[in-house]
């Protein structure tokens, strides 16, 4: 029996790839990088605000799939197309996660799928029983 199970929901974006929105392995749960993006209609939020508070509620609704949620996170990694965005999405992301905050880091990449100005992935812990 694998330790690994594959976790999916609607609630967020399907996975456009080879691979899962997440993976639960024992007491963990390892989210895929979410984007801004709606899950029925597959637009982006038309700014950085919007589109950081749609990967977070993506982030979320894995979570909750994956017998966790946003107040159960212990990592989070954020990578933006331009680190000028960052003040923007420290607001969002301190108006919807719960204290204490996760350890966290963030990056500026050169370029992230579909234009997104924001990619939001985590590690949170699940209820074990």
């Amino acid at each position: 029996m694998s330790n690994r199970e594959a976790i999916s929901t609607d609630g967020a974006p399907a996975a456009a790839g080879p691979y899962s929105q997440a993976i639960r392995a024992g007491d963990l749960v390892f989210t895929a990088g979410q984007l801004g993006m709606d899950p029925a209609s597959g637009e982006l939020a038309p700014d950085i605000a919007g589109q950081a508070k749609r990967a977070l509620r993506n982030l979320e609704a894995i979570l909750i799939a994956a017998g966790s949620g946003l107040d159960r996170l212990v990592k989070v990694t954020v990578y933006l197309a331009d680190i000028g965005d960052w003040p923007a999405v420290n607001e969002v992301y301190a108006a919807i996660l719960p204290e204490p905050y996760p350890a966290r880091s963030a990056f500026a990449v050169k370029d992230l799928p579909k234009s997104a100005l924001v990619e939001i992935e985590a590690v949170a812990t699940v209820a074990v029983g």
